[in-house]
């Protein structure tokens, strides 16, 4: 068995424009699921240690509502603070006041009530300023240092303008960057597989759209560098090809060698010179590489004899290759050369307790690998350490499987049943919180993006 894995108009909002930084004293969310499902082994927390933020209420319109709830869900997804919640109406009243008292507009001279701020709790304040001359300002107030942290600069754009979401995402992980000392993971999608079809969603579940054709069925979708492209398998009559799909353009480029015989679960290196993928034949499914940048050379990594080898995924340098085989009996994570050499097995296990392997893929930092192993007879979530060896259980309720790396290394997202239905999750494995992002359909293979420039 393959694992692989009306809106109304308004008034215009924003599109990112760049950064400044300002001198200063100191350098509609959705429901969040409950923390008792199945997430917590192997992780230890102790609450309460995270920076306090608040979002800053203010100028009321559809605009200026909706960047700040954008603003504060990407925030409390980063799972890098304690959100602090007011009701609407105290809300509003903490926005910035003008020196005279009256409601704060484009001048730079403001009463920033640090005292309140810090009484409620927060460490960081965030505020978007109106605009002048078509410019936003999202200010970032060090609550305690009492100054500004970073000043970001903004143009504005009508918010039914298809970027405008990825926009207010990318202002989220630059205050993210400044407070947290690590951008956020916003400004990204998933690639899932749906009925067959592959489809990009932004990372919170929002802005879904298909990516692949409704006329063939498509398996094993991931992205190619910077997340500007899907690759992907389409199955037909002839067998399995794969394609390199430009999001922006729609232009598909079908990968020569892959015109014939059955191939997938294609990975290309961090470089974006090497596609590696799995070959099936009569005599089973083996490793192949083929050289992008010179658009030739396909070189055989396995020889299966009987076996499967497949689900290839290198490492961050691009100088291993994690992969599963059934060379022993039931499919478990092997590592080789990203030439083919010195493969061993690599993720250890135990016999007659857990199963099957499936679905490697390796941190950002090359530290760790995840993967889903089979557990009384279900898949769960685990994460191995590359220099012990040592394996953390992420998951016990439900079915857990294919998992897949955030940017930030911190988050992990996979495909669990524990809804009745298979739905896309996120880990943070730093607070073992669980959030989920699909809920359309039952949903498969998701794979996550780079950060989206």
């Amino acid at each position: 068995m393959i694992s692989a894995r009306p809106r109304p108009r308004s008034r215009p909002t924003i599109w990112l424009l760049g950064l400044a930084v300002a001198s200063g004293p100191a350098a509609a969310q959705d429901s969040i699921p409950p923390l008792d499902q199945g997430v917590r082994v192997g992780i230890t927390y102790t609450p309460g240690v995270r920076p306090g933020m608040l979002v800053l209420g203010g100028t009321r319109s559809v605009a200026f509502d909706s960047i700040r709830a954008i603003l504060a869900r990407d925030l409390d997804y980063s799972d890098r603070f304690e959100m602090i919640t007011l009701p609407q109406d105290d809300s509003l009243v903490l926005g910035l006041n003008s020196p005279d008292g009256t409601a704060h507009g484009g001048s730079l001279a403001t009463f920033v009530n640090y005292p309140l701020y810090a009484a409620l709790g927060a460490n960081y304040a965030v505020h978007v300023r109106p605009p002048v001359d078509s410019i936003l300002r999202v200010l970032i107030y060090d609550v305690l240092g009492e100054g500004v942290r970073q000043s970001i600069l903004l143009r504005e754009m009508d918010p039914t303008h298809p970027d405008f979401r990825m926009a207010v995402h990318r202002v989220s992980d630059e205050v993210v960057r400044a407070t947290a000392g690590a951008p956020g993971v916003a400004a990204t999608r998933f690639l899932v597989l749906r009925r067959r079809r592959v489809y990009r969603v932004d990372y919170d579940g929002a802005d879904i759209a298909s990516v692949s054709s409704p006329d063939v069925r498509a398996f094993s979708p991931t992205w190619g560098a910077r997340g500007l492209r899907a690759v992907y398998t389409e199955f037909r009559e002839t067998g399995g090809s794969i394609y390199f799909h430009d999001l922006a353009s729609g232009e598909r480029r079908l990968i020569p060698p892959t015109a014939q015989a059955l191939n997938y679960t294609a990975r290309p290196s961090p470089d974006g010179r090497i596609l590696a993928f799995s070959r099936s034949g009569e005599e089973g499914t083996d490793i192949y590489t083929y050289d992008l940048a010179n658009d030739c050379c396909m070189q055989r990594l396995t020889v299966g004899r009987f076996s499967d080898n497949l689900s290839p995924t290198f490492s961050p340098d691009g100088r291993q290759i994690a992969f599963v085989s059934t060379r022993a009996g039931l499919p478990q994570i092997y590592l080789m050369s990203a030439d083919g050499t010195g493969q061993e097995l690599f993720a250890p296990f135990d016999y007659g307790v857990t199963g099957s392997s499936n679905a490697p893929e390796w941190s950002p930092d090359g530290l760790s690998l995840a993967f889903h192993r089979d557990v009384a007879g279900s898949p769960q979530v685990f994460v191995m350490e590359i220099a012990t060896r040592t394996v953390r259980q992420l998951t016990s309720a439900g079915r857990n499987e294919d998992p897949t790396w955030a940017p930030d290394g911190r988050h992990i997202a996979f495909v669990s049943s524990r809804t009745g239905t298979r739905q896309v999750w996120v880990i943070d494995l730093d607070t073992g919180r669980v959030r989920q992002v699909t809920r359309f359909g039952d949903t498969r293979l998701p794979a996550w993006s780079p950060r989206i420039d």
